[in-house]
């Protein structure tokens, strides 16, 4: 699946100035982080186990 077919959407935990913030796009196979000021920079792509590990550990106090 390349870029422009996939649906962006802004992280909720993304800062409110509009500066610090991250899309995610996600498939049945992968998610997708990318820097949104940046659209056709670079990516990660994840896998759904991989990315609630990242998640979890992010989100940890």
């Amino acid at each position: 699946m390349t870029t422009n077919t996939l649906a962006w959407f802004k992280s909720s935990h993304s800062g409110g100035s509009g500066d610090d913030c991250v899309e995610v796009a996600t498939t049945p196979a992968s998610v997708h982080v990318r820097d949104s000021k940046d659209g056709h920079g670079p990516q990660l792509a994840l896998s759904p186990t991989s990315w609630v590990h990242f998640v979890s550990y992010a989100t940890q106090d």
